[in-house]
């Protein structure tokens, strides 16, 4: 017997709307972020019109306005492989490996998203998605208290792992299986103001770090931010102090910039929330908890690993200069250090291209120009081998071909651990805590085992994490090769 499966793509929007959805009735502050978000990207499209014409080109206009991400924290090796198990079922897999223990959270993580192009601009959602490591916790009976309490919760439904079991042995679900396993799935991610500890082991796990606390003290991974994309996060900071959403400090990542790299991130301080907490003797004891949040990002061009190591060399420079973490105190000189230590960077999308710093789509242009470049001494996978570049260059100068950035779809762990740490405490009065020298593309620090990390973290996975920066170099590549493939197109038509 045949079935009609639904497009995994579909599966992954209709999970997006209605965890958004949720997520609104659980923090109506988020409801108001996404109208101010709406407010200032429209605003920017009336009034910016070369940076509509971007969106076009590159297919994210109609995107821009979908869920961007969600972040949820594991707390076993079996709860990752499972989550893996039901991402994949939305076409989402693990991209990228950020170690956030160097920046002070004990968690490792990866980004669950879609891989290709066409899939991303139908439904950009992804799920940043952090393992505790409870080998961080270095009070021993503590630790193993935590084990306990974990071992004993089942976060996912008995109905989501079948759907994921029929998914896998059929490749595949039908439209009344998929409308289910949205409704199951999304279970998993709901909060719960009733937890299944003790609230002298929050206590106890809460001195160890806000975010042990937030993991092992609950029944589950509730979704503890859903992020928005906007346009202008300058104008989204300024904004949220105007109606009175209270912004954290400071906007994480590089400076403001005419040409937007990499990724800005800055978020609305998180809720204390009401909690029962279970009694021993039965019963539950009122208290509270503070974790959950809104987000906003603003994301750049992808960078090259030139980029990148740029990049990395001047946030240390700058977070070096400044001496302290930044904070709510020394918001103003943090943000003049960081544009002063990133005039190094240039502030044009010709210039990251030319000087191979950023990942870029290659797009014919339609012409009248009779030249006929020599298009086969192209290398597609190397755009810095001389000979290709010229020739790129030269079709540049021509008209023939075009630029337009290709947006980086991940994260940033010192950014990542910035938004954490803001949100399980005040970052108004961290003046005083060790500011660690961290590479952003890896979160290591010299001396770290970054490697063992990792390879604990995918076999906890059940998978490998694919490397971010070779998915940008392939799309560059395609797009470069599609892009030949209509110029030589265009050379034969003339020669017939």
């Amino acid at each position: 017997m045949s079935h009609t499966f639904i497009n995994s793509d579909a599966i992954r929007h209709n999970f997006s709307i209605a965890m958004s959805e949720m997520y609104q009735k659980e923090v109506p502050l988020y409801g108001d972020l996404i109208d101010l978000v709406t407010e200032v990207n429209t605003d920017v499209l009336n009034k910016q019109p070369d940076i509509r014409q971007q969106l076009e080109h590159t297919g994210e206009i109609d995107r821009l306005g979908m869920e961007r991400h969600g972040a949820i924290r594991l707390g076993t090796a079996d709860e990752l492989s499972m989550m893996c198990r039901l991402f994949a079922v939305m076409g989402m897999h693990p991209v990228g490996y950020y170690d956030l223990a160097p920046a002070g959270v004990p968690v490792h993580s990866t980004a669950f998203r879609a891989l290709e192009k066409s899939s991303l601009n139908k439904s950009p959602f992804r799920v940043f998605t952090s393992l505790l490591r409870l080998d961080l916790i270095d009070d021993e009976a503590l630790k193993q208290e935590a084990i306990a309490a974990l071992d004993k919760r089942a976060i996912f439904t008995d109905n989501v792992v079948n759907l994921i079991k029929r998914f896998e042995e059929q490749g595949g679900l039908t439209a009344a299986d998929a409308k289910q396993f949205v409704k199951e799935a999304l279970e998993t991610f709901r909060w719960h103001d009733k937890t299944p500890v003790s609230k002298a082991l929050y206590q106890q796990l809460l001195s160890q770090h806000g975010l042990i606390a937030d993991v092992v003290g609950f029944k589950g991974p509730h979704i503890n931010h859903l992020t928005p994309r906007t346009l202008d996060i300058d104008a989204v900071q300024a904004g949220m102090q105007a109606k009175g959403i209270p912004p954290k400090a400071i906007i994480e990542g590089p400076p403001r910039r005419r040409c937007p790299i990499l990724l800005r991130q800055t978020s609305f301080r998180a809720l204390e929330e009401a909690v029962n907490f279970k009694n021993p003797n039965g019963g539950y004891q009122t208290g509270h908890h503070t974790a959950r949040f809104g987000e906003i990002e603003q994301r750049g061009v992808a960078l090259t690993p030139k980029g990148r190591s740029l990049y990395d060399q001047l946030l240390s420079q700058a977070r070096r200069q400044l001496g302290v973490t930044p904070n709510a105190n020394n918001a103003l000189e943090y943000y003049q250090v960081l544009e002063s230590a990133f005039a190094a960077f240039p502030d044009d999308y010709r210039a990251l291209h030319d000087e191979g710093l950023a990942y870029f789509y290659y797009q014919a242009v339609d012409s009248d120009t009779d030249n006929e470049p020599t298009l086969d001494s192209i290398d597609v996978e190397n755009v810095n081998d001389p000979l290709s570049k010229q020739v790129i260059t030269d079709l540049l100068e021509q008209g023939m071909i075009r630029l337009e950035p290709i947006v980086y779809e991940d994260f940033l762990p010192v950014s990542a651990a910035g938004i954490f740490q803001s949100n399980l405490h005040d970052d108004s009065t961290n003046d005083n805590e060790k500011d660690n020298e961290t590479d952003e593309h890896s979160g290591k620090q010299s001396g770290g085992g970054i490697n063992s990390n990792k390879e604990a973290f995918e076999n906890a996975l059940g998978a490998q994490v694919y490397d971010e920066l070779e998915l940008y170099q392939t799309l560059q590549a395609e797009s470069l090769k599609a892009c030949l493939g209509q110029l030589n197109s265009k050379v034969l038509k003339r020669v017939i």
